[in-house]
């Protein structure tokens, strides 16, 4: 299975379509913050001749009681985050959505963990007259209330990455819905805090036929720090928190065997964790259980 072919993994009575909008490469050092060089290269990460590290952009479609849904929308096609994560793969994700049947006009729903410009790209595009307009035209956005106002009011450290272009036109074209802490999607979906990357970072939990997953947004750029809580990247924003909200996910993780889908491992991001008798938690890779369509 190529990188950037959509995947499809069934949990319960949900078809999980893993989905892909390429990879990009990010400073190796920034990825793990405090954490000293001669811990994290120990990992045999592949860097490139910058020292940068391959990141994936793993989005994920599904239908839920009637809804079709879109939970994060990577980089996009714009000039100003393609330029802040150059090398980067073409941004497939909307020839991912065509390859499963899937028209921007059919997503009922999409939801952004956060409004990074690498997890919210595809939100937006050029629409006529060379103004931009939401890519998904019949779908509401939900985003939490205080990342909205972080995004829209950033500061000297936030304001690269929070993009006006890939927000301001949700709510100028009505699209914009904001939502205030754990938020009900369907009875299958649900959208969790989960603080520390931003303060108002959210994941989403999925449970369907007795079985539950996961998709963590930004919480992680590498499995190994789901396994060592401390390992938090330059990009959090508040590492404390972020510290102990990966505790808990990841403790209820192991308790509800939860698959996870991590956006920027290696496609398909799919894994679970456990714990040894010793307390040392692990981070093991899944394949995907149903053939793509």
């Amino acid at each position: 299975m190529e990188a950037n072919l959509p995947a499809r993994h069934r949990l319960g009575n949900l078809h999980l379509h893993l989905l892909s909008d390429g990879e990009y490469y990010q400073d190796a050092g920034a990825v793990f913050g405090i954490v000293p060089r001669v811990m994290w290269e120990r990992l045999d990460i592949p860097l490139n001749d910058r020292h940068q590290m391959a990141l994936g952009l793993n989005s994920l479609l599904l239908r839920s009681q009637g809804k079709t849904i879109l939970i994060e929308t990577g980089v996009g096609d714009k000039e100003r985050p393609r330029a802040q994560s150059t090398p980067l793969s073409e941004g497939n994700l909307l020839d991912d959505l065509r390859a499963i049947g899937v028209a921007p006009e059919d997503v009922d729903i999409v939801i952004n963990t956060h409004l990074h410009a690498d997890h919210c790209g595809w939100n937006t595009r050029m629409g006529d007259g060379g103004v931009f307009v939401p890519t998904f035209p019949r779908a509401r956005y939900l985003i939490q209330r205080g990342e909205w106002e972080a995004a829209t009011h950033p500061n000297e450290r936030t304001r690269a990455t929070y993009l006006a272009e890939n927000m301001l036109p949700l709510e100028a074209a009505g699209q914009l819905e904001l939502i205030d802490g754990e938020t009900s999607v369907t009875d299958e979906v649900t959208i969790i805090e989960t603080h520390g990357h931003t303060q108002d970072h959210a994941s989403v939990m999925l449970a369907s036929g007795g079985e539950k997953a996961i998709y963590l947004g930004d919480m992680i750029q590498h499995p190994v720090q789901l396994e060592r809580a401390p390992w938090v990247s330059s990009f959090d924003l508040y590492p404390i928190e972020a510290m102990e909200t990966k505790k808990a996910v990841v403790a209820r993780a192991i308790a509800e065997h939860q698959l996870v889908v991590a956006v920027h491992c290696p496609f398909p991001g799919l894994g679970r964790m456990s714990e040894a008798a010793d307390g040392k938690r692990k981070w093991t890779p899944v394949e995907p259980n149903e053939a793509a369509d």
